[in-house]
């Protein structure tokens, strides 16, 4: 089963995403997208990690997040991906600029095939303002792609506001 679960910045989706992962009771693995480039970030990352169970797997994979998935694919665990939002972010801001496109595309096709169940966190970056910045541009349109495309080939789809799930494709 694959879940995508969107929501605005201390929306729930991390909480809720890792209660889900609880609830399963199958082994959990955690893919954090997230660099620590700087002192908040670092305290972020701090605050994530404090949260989670220290029995779960955790990985560290900012950039080839198709390639992790498929490592660690096998039946009966969840992998949590958290979030798409940096790693959309971190492929953006690559040196390769066709490394954005490749990897959304790798992620797209495998996410179908993985015998694991899979649980996404992203940002919903497309209910604000138009950034005035292109490269800020880029990456509402990218993400929003993204999004659009995962809500597709997901399972279940739940957006968060507030701290309430909101289930917009799935089961109730």
């Amino acid at each position: 089963m694959m879940q995508l679960i969107l929501g605005g910045a201390r929306s729930g989706k991390s909480r809720l995403a890792e209660q889900i992962a609880k609830d399963s009771g199958l082994a959990v693995t955690y893919i954090a997208t997230a660099q620590a480039f700087d002192a908040e970030m670092q305290e972020r990352i701090h605050y994530h990690q404090a949260q989670r169970p220290k029995h779960w797997t955790v990985i560290e994979e900012p950039l080839y997040l198709a390639n992790c998935l498929i490592e660690l694919d096998q039946p009966n665990q969840v992998i949590l991906v958290d979030c798409l939002t940096l790693w959309m972010s971190n492929l953006l801001m690559h040196e390769n600029p066709e490394l954005q496109m490749h990897q959304c595309q790798k992620l797209l096709d495998i996410l179908p095939i993985l015998e694991s169940d899979v649980i996404l966190v992203s940002n919903e970056t497309g209910l604000g303002v138009i950034p005035m910045g292109e490269i800020s541009r880029k990456f509402v349109d990218e993400s929003g792609r993204l999004h659009q495309q995962l809500g597709q080939i997901a399972d279940k789809v739940i957006f968060c506001v507030a701290g309430f799930p909101m289930i917009l494709k799935g089961e109730k």
